[in-house]
């Protein structure tokens, strides 16, 4: 049964700030999301991610947070967080460098979408969609020209665990276009702004 899409009016977008810390760790319960991850995969290379898996990404990630920078933006329906978009310029995704399908397509300055997660109860919804056009005006108000993002392109129903960087479907709904494509699902895709 298809779940009826939520309207954009309804939902509001916040960047994960001090105040909205314990809306984050709410949002991404006991597991960090998924498998201790505490959206720390592209932050670190694989063994420092290995080694912090768990609680030591969580205060990875707490330590971004409380130094004002912002990693990302929570959705929210009213006051319920219930979707995540890690956005930032490029280069604090350092596991992207070393990434066979994800090193960089150019020399431009770009920000990065490497992470999407959405409630459970809320997935299908349009929620993705809707984060991955508030991420476009983030980095646009953050003074950006260029927002990138790595979704796969499954061939197959994917679980949604293994989706964690978004779908190709969505970031086509959210004005994206496929730029490069070194794996077969895997595009790269970016929205230029003016």
């Amino acid at each position: 049964m298809n779940k009826p899409e939520l309207q954009p009016d309804g939902l509001s977008f916040k960047p994960v700030t001090p105040p909205r810390w314990d809306d984050f760790v709410k949002l991404f319960g006991q597991s960090g999301a998924c498998g201790g991850c505490w959206c720390m995969h592209w932050r670190f290379q694989a063994k420092e991610f290995a080694r912090k898996k768990g609680a030591g990404n969580k205060r990875a990630m707490k330590k971004i947070v409380m130094s004002g920078q912002i990693p990302g933006l929570l959705a929210y329906l009213g006051d319920e967080p219930i979707g995540w978009c890690a956005v930032a310029p490029r280069d604090v995704f350092v596991r992207l460098e070393r990434s066979r399908y994800f090193k960089p397509v150019d020399t431009r300055q770009v920000w990065s979408i490497s992470c999407l997660f959405v409630a459970k109860t809320h997935r299908a919804q349009g929620v993705s969609v809707a984060l991955l056009k508030a991420a476009v005006a983030h980095v646009q108000k953050q003074g950006g020209r260029i927002v990138e993002g790595y979704p796969v392109e499954p061939d197959k129903k994917w679980p949604d665990a293994f989706a964690w960087t978004g779908t190709t479907s969505a970031y086509i709904k959210a004005g994206f276009k496929e730029v490069l494509r070194r794996g077969p699902t895997r595009p790269i895709m970016r929205c230029c702004l003016a």
